[in-house]
């Protein structure tokens, strides 16, 4: 289910609440003049969220060649567990790397319902397995998986990691994944992350992130992935 935009919205607002935050930055404002402006300032977000009233599972991308994307995926998978939600995580790419993470989150994967279910379906980057056909292979192999907790109304986030790597690069069709989101119950969250996500993807979903990429250490200093920073 596609919803409209809310047309109670005023972008009026949202323009207000971004001048006055601009205003209240600006050199010999008298602490008179700044009380002023945070009180309007408060009253433009309450106009603003009290507009924002609708409730509807996201569909979510962090694409980009900044680092970070996956990590900030796991922040929701945290919360979303904080909250006592049932979580699946299904790794495309990473899967033969074992992250950190996994470990981390394995006391959330234990019992006979487990609150986390992590899939790591990939057997590392494509430069590693050197091997076209079989990563076409476990791509469609991990949407297969991927799917059916799309499906599934039980698991409110799925996390798609690097999936739209395996969308860049030809091995998952584009329309077959759109085909699959369109199947996820209302209420339910869909993270999809990876480098290269394509414009079909994009316009399709609700919150886009792209991580972008200023400086690098690997680049620009030689400096070697690290554990607790890169994995």
């Amino acid at each position: 289910m596609v919803m409209t935009e809310n047309p109670a919205l005023t972008p009026q607002a949202d323009q207000e609440a971004e001048q006055l935050d601009q205003e209240a930055i600006a050199p010999g404002l008298t602490d008179e003049q700044y009380r002023r402006k945070m009180q309007r300032r408060k009253e433009v977000q309450e106009q603003r969220l009290a507009e924002r009233s609708l409730s509807k599972g996201l569909i979510i991308v962090h694409t980009g060649n900044g680092k970070g994307k996956t990590t900030a995926a796991l922040g929701m998978v945290l919360r979303s567990l904080g909250h006592g939600h049932r979580v699946a995580i299904v790794q495309f790419i990473k899967g033969a790397w074992e992250p950190a993470e996994k470990t981390v989150l394995q006391p959330w994967t234990e019992g006979d319902a487990p609150q986390l279910l992590f899939h790591a379906m990939g057997e590392g980057f494509t430069w590693e397995t050197q091997d076209r056909d079989r990563d076409i292979q476990k791509a469609h192999e991990a949407w297969e998986t991927a799917l059916t907790y799309i499906q599934d109304p039980d698991i409110k986030l799925v996390l798609l990691d690097e999936v739209n790597v395996a969308l860049k690069l030809g091995y998952l069709a584009v329309d077959s994944v759109l085909a699959g989101l369109a199947q996820k119950p209302e209420e339910s969250h869909v993270i999809l992350t990876g480098r290269g996500a394509p414009q079909a993807l994009i316009d399709r979903a609700d919150l886009v992130t792209e991580m972008t990429l200023v400086k690098h250490p690997f680049r620009e200093q030689g400096v070697k992935a690290q554990p607790g920073i890169e994995f």
